[in-house]
């Protein structure tokens, strides 16, 4: 298009009498290089002295002027020809470089250093020689060429030839920046060396003084002299070298003008406006900056007061130009101005609902309104604080309408300027961007996430945002308002004449406020404050508000939630943020103002929600490493915010007249018109957290509400996120994308797999959250309002939901959470709990066993943990539970152990990974790995015959010897207390027994005890085990199938000590209903306790005093125990339930006591053994209940005839007798005969087990049935490894044997010296090392076997007290009907199976997990017709060599005929079996490698070995003094090793590269491509480094190791030199061959040195003898004084005791 001269004529300055001297000379080095005809290069600091230096030459001589912002977007097309579409033809439209040089204009190139490398040189031939090849065929040649051609040629010819002529007047002046030292590219030579330099930097001191002096009037010299010297000071090149940018110099003018104004206002925050260093330096730069300040006395923040308020906004009095009246409140005075305006009336302060005014936000305001004045401004804050609500009241108060436009990392030139479309013909065209629109318009607009988008894109507004001018691609030139006015009066043109040329002015009102987010500093990438941008703005921090103004905030925008509820909120939040804990501090930033107002909205809505459960939601805590974890939790303590139960899995959900309920929340059910978008998916209400997708697609199928799906990848884009460009009849058409269809429908959005997006893509959803607004791609923008055209309205229903994984390893997606989180309310969707995730599996599988299930629920959970902590690196996710479930479902005949291998076969090729797999796997009880024929149960030796010995005779009648009345006494009880105790809650690590073999055992773990304590008891009550400890006194109680374990320390109860020595000795007993839960801890000495464990927080202690008396508890689940004393002659009967003790005098004096009924006890004499029976009423307190009754009982032997009787002789001890009879069938096995009778078992050191039938019950003679002992237990121990030879220590006062009525069997702890090893093994293998046997003596299988009890690893060194305890290292008690269980002294506990229908069962259920391999094959059948009919049965020939068969229809028993008897057939008369295999081998054959083959591997892998250890010259034994060390932490490093991988895999990630000639069509470039453009394209490869940015170096880590002496001297204590040597062998081969990302060293410290040089970072050892080398040196200690002897080196020592460093490398 023709444009006049004149319309490009720069009237610059209207007077140049007041130019600076520096300036006039620049400008006349300018002239004599254009006198030259040379090309000019304009260097200098930034800002926008250089530009407006060029521009005043232009206007002094009259030039035409083509000017362009360089960027990292600009393309060759930009400088050259564009193709434009015009009628479905395209055309080469002229651009900048070439319409100058054709026009004989000045083209003024700004930015050099913004573009990118290998564009700019295509002007290097225009530079040098003025030619230049076109793409549409012509060129351009240089004046003196062309018209020596035209003087041989018509200028017809030469425009046949396409020949163009440059103009002899065409310039260029380039303007940029010196690199290094600012970022960007380095001028290419070829290109430097064409173009003549000037260095223009600031104006001279007494030039920018006179400068300000003009302007600031009213301002004292002394101030504004005072100002600059500390500018001029900060742009010096000693600042630079401490690190600081630029000050911005050249915005001291507005600065001034503000002050001018303003004279009160303090000179250190108008520098905080120019120069924010509060925000953008560290600590040392700050003191730096200070220290200036300081210097030129400008501390004055203090003494100098800023505004208070913004009292009066009122419309100005020239509305045309869009001014308003404000009045503000400083120093106690009203000072008025005229600031710039909307185009809305103006809106007094504090008059929107919607904004609650602090004092705080009343000062930020009016700072504002004074920068408003003269400069546009940037806020910065940190994420949630109010940013953009400061804004928008801003400029609600000054009437302005605002254009939000949210800036990302990949956004463009052209997406800041304008964006090319099509015409509904066809034709391209340019599309104005929001910002240009604005500026034309007179908007305000909001630049938000200015800290993200890349500096090179944003410098093409500095001409913009200095000069209010603007160029754009079309050609369209944007002038300042006055210019524009000025222009127009020159002209005499009226606008629509100026228009038609492409001429706009930008309103006097548009300014632009951007919001960012604080530098982070010691960043490379993040530290966006450059000098550059410092010189575009002033700067306002939005600092959090304090307690009481966001106590204030939140009242006032939530007035219903609860005070108290406001101030653990806020006193926690400050705590954070007031805290120098970085950690604590990243919390903080989880709480901002924003969040806190999302959690008191809810919780104003849902009160009795719990604080701590909105905190750790905002926060993600169940995510946060546990480092972090631990201080949320101490910090949420510390200000008395307390978790409260979670009562998620009692919430139900119900329908009622389309309103649906889930809990006490209630909302409408949604009636869609697209009812095929409702999600409806498999889903069980029993399974909390199956999965994010599953949880919204049920939620959405409850609600009834559409979905809209979304799913976020690598290569999204914001283009992709909004609309997807298509062509179309060479059309461009837009298709709305699931978001924009969702926003216009009110549907849900979902969008799924949010952190795979870079956070600079999804950041754009920011402004469609916060304010319901976005700009779509092809000009559309979603507004919350009215629609209007060109404009959707957000439907009201629209909502969205982002399903993204957790921060953090092992999942190494982007920080979605970290850079959005506090602007949607977050749920943590954590793996369901054990019996949710039980109870989801169960419908799965309804027929797979409860048990298959639990074990696989308990692995799979374990695993998860494991992936949490990084231990491995793959989350087993409940998706894959299911899916096992699911096979074992529809193949019940498939073992659990191998559909695991489903899952696991990915982990199959990685040995450490295997190893730990098959490690978890084998605790849980999934035999992975093991044969259905490996059955180790213990050897059966064959009980002797029941033989009936004798009678027991109970005597009533007769003398009154032989029946005694007992008189009884009843008191209450005599209670002390309570004591509150606290309980201290263990993890349980139980291991499944039987991972590769199937033992009696089923089940153990450790009792977490220390070193010298003792296990005195066991007792269960159903399937809970109490064990109780004697030293110190300790209660543990646990269940059989749980994960955690609780313990009591009973110091306070049971005193350690009493007169200086003393033994206890526990015995601890369960209560039943209603007292379940509770126990009784009796210590025969001293006193018994009754404690109550239903309390996981405090236990309550009440105490008793029963000296010197042992305790029976066979009926403590009936809630009552029985006292005696030894040699005493009286039973106290405790009724815990009512409080009473029941006396019973005796005659007798007692041995011991049995309770064989409730209402039965048997007596035993102390001297003379004989036996009684004490019979009472069964409720002792009741009146006439009568009295007790003792009879005595006779003992008579089985007469043989002729007077002689057999019985036993010796005298025999009773350990047990059951309190209750065997079941009749069990009695009649067990005696052989069939019986129906009372009885009892009873056990004694002569026989296996006795039954006595009639005992108690029947009053006649009973008869006993004994399986007699060849030999009788003795008591004492015998020789032992802890306790050396047997020496007598009195009989054990734990007696290990209990009976088993309902499996029919007796059990006994024996030690090995009872038992009869050489039965057991044979004579060449040693037996085991035992703590002891189990002696199980089976009455229905007429059997006895003796399972050993493995030895425990440590044990007390009290070795005679233990042996007090028990004559074998163990305490037994029963475990429900068929089994046992043992507590060792060691702390062992181990489940045991004995009763044969529980192993039978058992036994079936884990070859069932195994699966049922057979030997078969897999054979294939395929049924099809053969072709052949049967003609009649046949028995078939027989072959005389029984050769075998397949089909022929002609021998017997073959396998697949039609007629002939065989297998496989399908006509024979009958199937015939001649022996022929019909399957191969089995598959242990098939996997059977021959030994020769394991032989070769072997000696192959050893070979290969020892010709290492030659290479690096290390002996074998080296090799394996090594190995122990590496062995030990080989898992620690490959965890350590894998998180390195996945870091460095993440930092390498490829980026696009736009603007290709190859690759992939870019979406943004699809209109260029219509043109015929080439560099269209985008490809993945490495993105270079911006230029200038730091170069990325190693991390230096450094390792301190003590070698001083007391590391060897206590390493036989606590091991601790060993596991210093582990942990340097740890670091030394983790970071093996990750020289390039780390560099280390290795230091000691000792007595002798803090310094102590191990391992130099130059030369780390690599391999295992150098490695090895370190380690022997670590060893020093052996050589080393204590430490602490030397007191200079006590403080570097102790202060760098395990000192970690990671900084930058400074090589």
């Amino acid at each position: 298009m023709y444009r006049t001269k004149s319309s490009f004529v720069l009237n610059w300055l209207n007077n140049f009498s007041s130019m600076p001297q520096a300036v006039a000379q620049h400008l006349r080095w300018i002239m004599q290089k254009d006198l030259l005809g040379q090309d000019v290069f304009l260097i200098g600091p930034p800002g926008p002295l250089r530009r407006s230096i060029a521009m005043q030459y232009l206007e002094l001589t009259k030039r035409e002027v083509e000017y362009v912002a360089l960027s990292r977007d600009t393309t060759e097309t930009d400088l050259k020809q564009r193709r434009e579409i015009r009628s479905g033809t395209a055309f080469y439209i002229d651009q900048c470089a070439v319409r100058a040089a054709t026009e004989g204009r000045i083209l003024v190139l700004e930015g050099l250093e913004k573009a990118e490398r290998n564009v700019l040189p295509v002007l290097n031939n225009l530079l040098e020689n003025r030619e230049m090849q076109l793409e549409d065929g012509r060129f351009l040649m240089s004046a003196q060429r062309y018209d020596k051609l035209l003087q041989e040629h018509t200028k017809e010819e030469l425009d046949l030839w396409k020949i163009v002529r440059v103009s002899e007047d065409f310039r260029v002046i380039a303007l940029g920046l010196p690199v290094p030292r600012y970022k960007g590219n380095p001028l290419d030579p070829p290109l430097r060396s064409r173009f003549q330099a000037r260095d223009v930097y600031y104006l001279p001191f007494k030039d920018q003084l006179d400068l300000l002096y003009n302007i600031g009037q009213n301002v004292p010299a002394e101030r504004v002299s005072q100002l600059l010297s500390c500018a001029t000071t900060l742009c010096s090149q000693e600042s630079a070298n401490l690190g600081l940018p630029d000050f911005p110099v050249d915005n001291l003018l507005p600065a001034v003008k503000v002050l001018d104004l303003f004279p009160m206002l303090s000179a250190q925050q108008l520098i905080q406006r120019l120069y924010p260093y509060e925000a953008m330096l560290g600590k040392e730069g700050r003191n730096a900056v200070e220290g200036v300040l300081s210097r030129f006395e400008l501390l004055d923040g203090k003494r100098q007061s800023s505004p208070r308020a913004v009292v009066h906004v009122e419309p100005g009095h020239d509305t045309n130009t869009g001014q308003a009246t404000v009045t503000l409140n400083i120093a106690d005075k009203n000072i008025t101005f005229q600031v710039p305006a909307g185009a809305r009336p103006p809106r007094p302060p504090n008059s929107s609902p919607a904004f609650i005014s602090t004092p705080s936000h009343a000062r930020q305001l009016a700072e504002m309104m004074q920068s408003h004045l003269v400069k546009d401004m940037c806020l910065i804050g940190a994420k949630g604080c109010g940013k953009s609500v400061i804004a928008r009241e801003f400029a609600e108060m000054l009437g302005y309408n605002t254009e939000q436009i949210m800036l990302y990392q990949d956004m463009t030139a052209r997406d800041l300027l304008q964006q090319r479309y099509t015409l509904p013909n066809g034709d391209t065209a340019w599309r104005a961007s929001p910002l240009v629109s604005a500026a034309q318009e007179g908007k305000m607009v909001f630049l938000d996430g200015i800290h993200r988008v890349n500096l090179g894109t944003l410098a093409v507004l500095s001409r913009l945002l200095h000069d209010r001018e603007l160029a754009l691609y079309d050609g369209t030139r944007l002038l300042r308002w006055d210019r524009y006015q000025s222009m127009k009066e020159e002209l005499q043109l009226t606008d629509s004449e100026l228009q038609d040329r492409c001429i706009f002015p930008i309103h006097p009102s548009f300014r632009v406020i951007a919001l960012a987010e604080p530098p982070v500093l010691g960043s490379s990438s993040q530290q966006w404050l450059n000098p550059e941008l410092l010189t575009m703005f002033f700067f306002h921090t939005v600092k959090p508000l304090t307690k009481s103004e966001e106590a204030a905030v939140i009242h006032g925008m939530t007035p219903n939630v609860p005070n108290e509820a406001v101030e653990q909120l806020l006193h926690l939040t400050h705590t954070l943020r007031r805290t120098n804990d970085p950690t604590a501090q990243s919390l903080a930033s989880s709480l901002s103002t924003r969040q806190l107002l999302r959690i008191c909205r809810h919780l104003s809505q849902y009160p009795e929600e719990s604080i701590a459960h909105a905190v750790n939601k905002a926060c993600l805590s169940r995510f946060l490493p546990s480092l972090a974890r631990s201080s949320l939790q101490k910090n949420l303590a510390d200000c008395s915010i307390e978790e409260h139960a979670d009562l998620a899995a009692e919430q139900k959900q119900y329908h009622t007249y389309g309103v649906l309920t889930i809990g006490k929340v209630s909302a409408p059910v949604y009636s869609p018109d697209e009812k095929m978008k409702v999600p409806d998916v498999l889903f069980y209400e029993n399974a909390q957290g199956v999965g994010k997708n599953k949880i919204v697609d049920r939620f959405l199928h409850l609600m009834n509400r559409p979905r809209e799906y979304l799913q976020l990848h690598r290569d999204t884009t914001v283009q992709t996120l909004t609309l997807q460009p298509s062509v179309r009849d060479g059309i461009i058409v837009y298709e709305d994308s699931p978001l924009v269809k969702a926003v216009k429908m009110g549907h849900i959005l979902v969008i799924d797999e949010a952190d795979k997006a870079p956070t600079n893509v999804t950041c754009i959803l920011k402004t469609l959250v916060e304010s319901g607004e976005m700009i779509l791609a092809d000009g559309r923008r979603i507004v919350s309002a009215v629609a209007r055209p060109n404009v959707l309205a957000m439907h009201p229903d629209f909502r969205m939901i982002v399903l993204a994984n957790r921060p953090g390893f092992p999942f190494l997606g982007n920080d979605f959470f970290g850079a959005l989180g506090d602007i949607f309310s977050c749920h943590a969707v954590d793996n369901p709990k054990p019996h949710a995730e039980f109870a989801m599996l169960k419908q799965y599988g309804p027929d797979v066993p409860d048990a298959v299930l639990q074990k696989l629920v308990a692995a799979f959970g374990e695993l998860r943990a494991m992936a949490d902590q990084g231990n491995i690196t793959y989350p087993y996710s409940t998706r894959e539970v299911v899916n096992i479930v699911k096979h074992l479902q529809t193949f019940p005949e498939e073992g659990l152990a191998n559909v695991v291998r489903n899952v696991f076969d990915f982990d199959s090729y990685n040995k450490d990974m295997r190893e730990v797999l098959i490690a978890v796997l084998h605790k849980h009880g999934i035999p992975i790995g093991a044969k259905s024929t490996s059955v180790h149960l213990a050897k059966e030796l064959p009980l002797p015959d029941g033989k009936m010995t004798g009678y027991w005779s109970i005597n009533q009648g007769g003398s009154p010897r032989r029946k005694l009345l007992c008189p009884t006494e009843s008191h209450r009880i005599d209670i002390k207390g309570p004591v509150f105790l606290r309980v201290q809650g263990y993890p349980l690590e139980r291991h499944e027994s039987r991972s590769m073999s199937f033992t009696e055992e089923h089940a153990h773990w450790q009792i977490p005890m220390n070193e010298v304590n003792i296990v005195c008891d066991v007792t269960t009550a159903n399937d809970v085990i109490f064990v109780a400890t004697c030293n110190p006194v300790a209660l543990y109680s646990m269940r059989e199938q749980a994960d955690t374990l609780h313990c009591i320390e009973l110091y306070d109860v049971f005193p350690r000590t009493i007169s200086g020595v003393w033994q206890p000795f526990i015995t601890v007993a369960a209560l039943g209903s209603p007292l379940q839960g509770q126990v009784v801890l009796h210590e025969e000495q001293v006193c018994i306790s009754y404690h109550n464990t239903n309390t996981h927080i405090q236990h309550c202690a009440k105490f008793l005093t029963y000296k010197r008396k042992l305790m029976c508890r066979e009926f403590a689940h009936k809630n009552w125990l029985l006292f005696y004393k030894a040699d005493g002659n009286q039973l106290d009967v405790l009724d815990v339930l009512e409080g009473q003790v029941h006396t019973i005098s005796l005659p007798i004096n007692l041995k011991s006591v049995f309770l064989v009924a409730e209402d039965r006890w048997l007596l035993t004499e102390s001297k003379t053994d004989r036996k009684f029976l004490l019979t009472k009423p069964m409720h002792m307190g009741a009146e006439e209940s009568g009295v007790c009754q003792l009879h005595t009982i006779s003992e008579e032997a089985v007469s043989t005839g002729f007077g002689n009787r057999t019985g036993r002789a010796a005298k025999y001890i009773i350990h047990c007798v059951s309190s209750e009879q065997l079941p009749n069938e069990n009695l009649s096995t067990a005696l052989g005969q069939k019986i129906v009778s009372p009885n009892r078992l009873v056990c004694d050191t002569h026989t296996y087990a006795s039954v006595v039938v009639g005992f108690p019950d029947l009053l006649s003679l009973n008869e006993v049935y004994s399986f007699k002992r060849t030999s009788p237990l003795t008591e004492g121990r015998g020789p032992d490894m802890f306790f050396g030879s047997s020496r007598s220590t009195g009989p054990a006062k734990r007696v290990n044997c209990v009976s088993l009525v309902g499996a029919n069997q007796v059990v006994r702890a024996l030690p090995p010296t009872q038992v009869p090893l050489a039965d057991i093994y044979p004579k060449d293998i040693t037996p085991p090392t035992t703590a002891a046997y189990l002696e199980v003596t089976d009455l229905n299988s007429k059997k006895v076997k003796y399972i050993p009890v493995p030895r425990t690893t440590s044990m007390s060194p009290y070795t005679v007290w233990i042996s007090k305890v028990s004559d074998t290292d163990v305490v037994m008690a029963p475990l429900g009907t068929g089994g046992v269980v043992t507590v060792d002294m060691g702390g062992y506990v181990r489940l045991w199976e004995t009763g044969l229908d529980h192993l039978q069962r058992s036994l079936l259920e884990w070859r069932n997990m195994i699966g049922s391999e057979d030997g078969r094959p897999v054979q294939i059948t395929i049924q099809r017709d053969s072709g052949h009919d049967v003609t009649s049965p046949k028995h078939g020939k027989i072959d005389a060599t029984n050769a075998p068969h397949v089909g022929g229809n002609q021998w017997a028993g073959g396998t697949g005929g039609r007629d002939t008897a065989g297998l496989g057939g399908k006509g024979g008369p009958y199937r015939l079996d001649a022996g022929h295999k019909v399957y191969q081998v089995s598959q242990a054959e098939k996997d059977a490698v021959p030994e020769e083959v394991k032989r070769a591997a072997r000696e192959m892998a050893e070979k290969a070995f020892k010709q290492r250890l030659k290479e690096i010259e290390m002996s074998e034994y080296d090799a394996t003094t090594y190995e122990r060390f590496s062995g030990a932490v080989r898992r620690q490093v490959q965890s350590l090793r894998i998180i390195l991988d996945s870091l460095q895999a993440k930092g390498k990630e490829r980026q696009w590269l736009k603007n290709q000639a190859l690759g992939e069509l870019d979406d943004a470039k699809i209109i260029d491509g219509l043109t015929g453009e080439k560099a269209i394209y985008k490809r993945r490869g490495e993105l270079e480094p911006e230029l200038g940015t730091p170069q990325q170096k190693p991390k230096r880590l450094r390792l301190l190791a003590d070698v001083s002496g007391s590391m060897y001297r206590f390493n036989g204590v606590d091991g601790r030199l060993e596991r210093s040597m582990e942990a340097v062998c740890m670091v030394m081969e983790a970071l093996e061959s990750y020289e390039h990302k780390f560099k280390y060293d290795i230091v000691g410290h000792s007595g002798d040195g803090f310094d102590i040089e191990l391992v130099r970072c130059e030369k780390v050892p690599k391999n295992n003898k150098q490695r090895l080398k370190v380690l022997k040196v670590c060893t020093l200690p052996v050589y080393c004084v204590l430490s602490l002897m030397f007191f200079p080196f006590v403080w570097k020592s102790t202060s760098w005791q395990a000192f970690l460093e990671l900084s930058h490398s400074s090589s």
